[in-house]
C-alpha cells in the first residue's frame, strides 16, 4: 500500500507528536518504538513538495494543546511539571506523584470509596458491570490540574507499587519465592481514576475532554487486577482518542489469547496503520504464520523499509513457521543494520541453539555482553550460550539474573524450566513453567515443558492434560500431538493415541520442518503427504499392533518402509478419516511448487525407526508363512547397518525352512 508524499508527511507528524507526548508522560518503550518507526520512513524527495507543503507541518514539540482549557492548565504548571518528570527520571515516584497528588488527597479518595464489590453480568460479548463507578464519588472533590500532570502523578505512584513490589520480593526460586507479592498501590490509582472518570462521565457514557491516555492507565491497573473484560474496554476507548500510544495496544495484545478473540475485536478498533500493526503483531504472538500475515508484513516493510519492528516481526514469522534458517537469515540482517539493539535478541539465541551454531552464539554473547550485560536479553543469550556447552547451572544462573533484573522475562522462565530438566531437577522446573505461564499463558513451550516434566513423573494425566493445552495453542504443530498421542498409548488408550498421532501426520503435512515459508508440503489428492514422520508411523503401527488390528499394522508398517525413498505403497490410507480438520489450516501457497514435486520424490533414507518396520514386516511374512518376502526384507535389513544380528538370524531361519519341505507351512 504506497503512501502519497501528504501521507508520508502526515504519518512522520503523527509519530513526531506520539514520541514527544508519550515522552513527556514517560513512556519511554511507546516513544521508542515510535522514534525508530519514525525514522525508519524513507526521505522524501524535496524535488516532489511544493514550498506550501513544507511549512505546512511544524514540529509538535511547538503545537499547543488543542483543548484550550487543557493549555492553560499546562501552562499554569509547566514549572511543576517540569521538576515532577525530572524527578520521574530519576526514580524518584513518590516525590514525582506529590508534586501534584499529596497524600491528603489520595488519602481523602481512598476513605470515600465504599468496600462494595461489584457485580458482572456475563455472556458472549465484553463482561459489563452493573455498577462499576459508584455515584458516590462524584462530591470527591479533586484538584483541578491538566490531564497530563494528573497522568504523570498516578503512573508516578503506580510505578512505585511496582518498584516497591521488586523489593518486597523473595530471591527469583528462592525457598519464599511464591509470586503473591502484589502492588499495592494498585487500590490508590484505581479508585482515584474512578473518580475521576465519575465526574466528566456523561449520560451517554462518554468521558467529556478525555484526551485517551488516563483510559490506558486506568487499563493497566484492570490489567493487574485480573479485570480483563473492563480493561479491554479501557484500552480501546483509550486508543480510539489517541491511537499512537503503542503501549496501549500492547497491552491489548497480552489480554487476547485466542485468533477468534482477536479478529471479534478488531470490528471495535480504530482503522489506521498502527491498528493493522497491532494485528499483524498479535497475529505473530498467537504464533499464526498465513500468506496473508506475510503479505501485510510485506506492504509495511513497504512503507518503513529498516523498522527494525517490523524486520523481527518478519524474522518472527518465518521462526513460527519452523523455518529455522531463514529466520536466522532475518535476524542476521537486523543485527547488521541494528548492532546495538538488543530487543528480540533472546529469540535469536534460542534460533541459534536450535541450529547448533555455537561460535555465532558466541558472538551474540559477546556483543550483548559488551552492549548491555545487566538486560535481561543479555542474560538469556548468555545463558543459551552455556546451555549449548552443556553448563547447565551456569545457565541457571543467567536465567536467574534476567529475572532479577525482569521478573516478567517469558523466556529467561521457560528457558530455565528446559535447564531444570536437564539438571533432573523436576520441582524447580515445573515452577519455573508454572511462572512462565502466569507471565503469558499462550506460552505453548512453557506448556509442553509442563507435560514432559510429569510424563517424566510417570503421572500421565497430568501430563497428557498440560500436553493438550499446548496442542490447543499450535494444533498444527506434529510436535504437540506426537506428545498427546504417546502420552495416551502408555495410559492404555489406544484408539485415542491413534487418532492423536494420526493429527500429527496432518500436522506435519501441512508444515514440513525443512521448507521455506508457504512452501510446506500439503496433502495429496488421497489425503497423505509426500513426507511423513516415521517415528509416528511406526508408533502408530504399533498400537494398532497392541490392539491386535494386523492389518492396519501391516499397512502403516509398510508406509513407514517407504518414506525411505519418498514414495507411497499402493494402499490408501488417510490419516483425516478418523481425524476432524480444524478451520485455522493453512491456505495452501502457490509458490515453489516445481520445488515441491521434486522434493515429493526425495526420501528420508534408512533410519532406526524404518529398520524397525522392516524387521516387523518380515517376521510377519514368516508367521503368515511368505517365505520370500520375508527373505528379502531381511537381506535389506542386513544391509541396513542397524538391526543387523537379528536380521542375519532371520536370514538363517528362513533359509531353513524353505530348504526344509516339511517346515514350509505356516507357523
Amino acid at each position: 500500500m504506497p503512501l502519497s508524499v501528504q501521507e508520508v508527511a502526515q504519518l512522520k507528524a503523527a509519530l513526531q507528536d506520539a514520541v514527544v507526548k508519550c515522552s513527556e508522560r514517560c513512556l519511554y518503550q511507546s516513544a521508542k518504538w515510535a522514534a525508530e518507526l519514525l525514522n525508519s520512513l524513507p526521505e522524501v524527495d524535496s524535488t516532489r513538495q511544493n514550498e506550501g507543503e513544507q511549512e505546512e507541518f511544524i514540529s509538535p514539540i511547538f503545537s499547543p494543546n488543542a483543548d484550550a482549557e487543557e493549555a492553560a492548565l499546562e501552562a499554569k504548571e509547566i514549572s511543576k511539571f517540569l521538576l515532577a518528570k525530572a524527578l520521574f527520571d530519576t526514580k524518584e515516584y513518590d516525590r514525582c506523584a506529590a508534586v501534584f497528588l499529596t497524600d491528603s488527597v489520595l488519602t481523602a479518595v481512598l476513605v470515600s470509596q465504599p468496600e462494595s464489590k461489584v457485580t458482572k453480568i456475563k455472556g458472549k460479548g465484553k463482561g459489563k458491570s452493573t455498577s462499576s463507578i459508584d455515584a458516590s464519588l462524584a462530591g470527591i472533590p479533586l484538584p483541578n490540574i491538566s490531564q497530563k500532570s494528573l497522568f504523570l502523578a498516578l503512573y508516578a505512584k503506580f510505578m512505585s507499587g511496582e518498584k516497591r513490589k521488586d523489593e518486597e520480593s523473595e530471591m527469583v526460586m528462592g525457598p519464599q519465592d511464591l509470586g503473591t507479592i502484589v502492588n499495592k498501590q494498585l487500590v490508590v490509582v484505581g479508585r482515584y481514576l474512578r473518580a475521576w472518570f465519575q465526574q466528566r462521565t456523561t449520560e451517554d457514557g462518554e468521558v467529556t475532554g478525555s484526551q485517551g491516555w488516563l483510559e490506558y492507565l486506568h487499563g493497566i491497573v484492570l490489567a493487574k487486577e485480573k479485570n480483563d473484560d473492563e480493561a479491554l474496554e479501557c484500552f480501546i476507548r483509550s486508543v480510539h482518542k489517541y491511537p499512537m500510544n503503542w503501549g496501549c495496544w500492547l497491552e491489548m495484545t497480552s489480554l487476547i489469547t485466542r485468533v477468534e478473540d482477536l479478529d471479534r475485536m478488531s470490528a471495535h478498533l480504530p482503522h489506521n496503520i498502527v491498528a493493522f500493526m497491532f494485528h499483524l503483531h498479535t497475529s505473530l504472538e498467537l504464533y499464526q504464520q498465513t500468506p496473508s500475515l506475510a503479505n501485510s508484513l510485506e506492504q509495511l516493510l513497504g512503507i518503513f523499509p529498516t523498522s527494525s519492528f517490523l524486520l523481527t516481526c518478519n524474522a518472527l514469522l518465518s521462526y513460527h513457521a519452523k523455518d529455522l534458517m531463514a529466520a536466522e537469515q532475518h535476524f542476521s540482517r537486523l543485527l547488521s543494520l541494528h548492532p546495538h539493539r538488543l530487543d528480540s535478541l533472546d529469540h535469536y539465541s534460542n534460533i541459534l541453539y536450535v541450529l547448533n551454531l555455537r561460535p555465532k552464539l558466541a558472538f551474540l554473547a559477546h556483543l550483548c555482553s559488551a552492549v548491555d550485560k545487566f538486560r535481561p536479553e543479555s542474560c538469556v543469550v548468555i545463558g543459551n550460550y552455556y546451555s549449548l556447552l552443556s553448563l547447565h547451572e551456569k545457565a541457571v544462573q543467567y536465567f536467574r539474573r534476567a529475572l532479577t533484573l525482569d521478573r516478567s522475562c517469558l523466556s529467561a522462565w521457560t528457558l530455565m524450566g528446559h535447564e531444570y530438566v536437564e539438571l533432573k531437577n523436576t520441582h524447580a522446573a515445573i515452577e519455573s513453567y508454572r511462572r512462565a505461564v502466569d507471565v503469558n499463558r499462550r506460552d505453548y513451550r512453557a506448556w509442553y515443558g509442563l507435560g514432559q516434566t510429569y510424563e517424566m513423573l510417570e503421572m500421565h494425566t497430568y501430563s497428557l492434560w498440560y500436553y493438550k493445552k499446548a496442542a490447543g495453542l499450535r494444533p498444527w504443530d506434529g510436535k504437540m500431538w506426537m506428545a498427546v498421542g504417546s502420552c495416551l498409548q502408555k495410559m492404555g488408550r489406544e484408539h485415542d493415541g491413534i487418532k492423536a498421532l494420526k493429527r500429527a501426520l496432518l500436522a506435519d503435512a501441512y508444515y514440513d520442518s525443512g521448507s521455506s515459508f508457504g512452501t510446506g508440503e500439503m496433502l495429496d489428492s488421497r489425503g497423505v503427504a509426500g513426507h511423513m514422520d516415521p517415528e509416528i508411523l511406526l508408533q502408530i503401527a504399533a498400537m494398532y499392533d497392541q490392539l491386535g488390528d494386523e492389518e492396519e499394522a501391516k499397512s502403516y508398517m509398510e508406509l513407514c518402509v517407504a518414506q525411505e525413498s519418498g514414495s507411497n505403497p499402493d494402499a490408501e490410507l488417510n490419516p483425516a478419516d478418523s481425524v476432524k480438520i480444524h478451520t485455522d489450516s493453512p491456505a495452501p501457497s502457490d509458490d515453489g511448487v516445481e520445488k515441491e514435486e521434486e522434493q515429493r520424490n526425495e526420501g528420508t533414507g534408512v533410519t532406526a525407526a524404518t529398520s524397525k518396520a522392516r524387521l516387523w514386516l518380515a517376521r510377519f511374512a514368516m508367521r503368515t508363512a511368505d517365505y520370500h518376502t520375508a527373505q528379502r526384507l531381511a537381506t535389506e535389513l542386513c544391509e541396513d547397518g542397524i538391526e543387523v544380528e537379528e536380521a542375519k538370524a532371520l536370514v538363517r531361519e528362513v533359509r531353513s525352512r524353505i530348504e526344509t519341505p516339511g517346515m514350509l507351512g505356516p507357523t
